[in-house]
């Protein structure tokens, strides 16, 4: 798979209540601190859950930041943390600034994925702002898929700093930007989800293995959760 050049694009404004609500509603809830790091995904929740919900996303897409603060803090605490559903959260690599954000959202400890997750999206506009107002010779030097062009990546857009907050020192952030391997396995994952379900945008999702065709979003998500219970 070619890493296309990264493009402009709009979104809604994030503010850091969102993290403080869906972090609050993942530490109240005991099945949204069950994550386990499957083949292709970040599966959240019970196991044994009747109905398994599939969330493709890139983290350069606004309209998955949407999600994240309309969604996920409902989603949680109506259905994964009743043991109702379990939530795979799988990585749809569009561009080099989305493929350094997912390396670091999957830093370290399987544990720390849903929050790392959530500050990415929470704080995507701020970021991607920057991003969008990179130089020619900016995006040209970000284009190389190289561990190099990945901190650039990071340094430019305020990764580090992120990262920080969350207890990752810089030398830890790049241990998990210079994973070539970790870059084959997420173009691969990418690929194959494109051809299995048929993705065409982000977010989109899947009930059961099976893709929910134009929904895009929470609102007309939540009707199509609610119908299987």
């Amino acid at each position: 798979m070619k890493l296309t050049p990264f493009m402009k694009t709009t979104g809604a404004k994030a503010t850091a209540l969102v993290i403080a609500v869906v972090l609050t509603v993942a530490a109240s809830s005991n099945w949204n601190t069950t994550i386990v790091k499957t083949d292709r995904a970040y599966q959240v929740g019970n196991e044994a859950a009747e109905v398994t919900l599939t969330e493709f996303v890139s983290y350069t897409c606004p309209h998955c930041a949407t999600f994240t603060k309309q969604g996920e803090a409902p989603l949680q605490l109506a259905y994964i943390g009743p043991g109702k559903l379990k939530l795979e959260v799988r990585s749809i690599i569009r561009n080099n600034v989305d493929l350094a954000a997912t390396m670091l959202v999957q830093c370290g400890d399987e544990s720390n994925f849903l929050k790392n997750h959530t500050m990415f999206m929470a704080r995507q506009d701020t970021w991607l702002n920057i991003a969008r107002n990179a130089t020619r010779a900016q995006q040209d030097a970000w284009s190389n898929n190289t561990p190099t062009a990945r901190r650039n990546i990071a340094s430019a857009l305020g990764f580090y700093e992120m990262m920080e907050t969350r207890g990752y020192a810089r030398t830890d952030a790049n241990k998990c930007l210079n994973d070539q391997a970790k870059v084959a396995t997420l173009i691969d994952n990418t690929e194959a989800d494109y051809a299995e379900f048929g993705i065409r945008g982000t977010p989109s999702f899947a009930i059961d293995g099976e893709t929910l065709d134009g929904i895009h979003g929470w609102q007309a998500l939540e009707p199509e959760l609610n119908s299987r219970f």
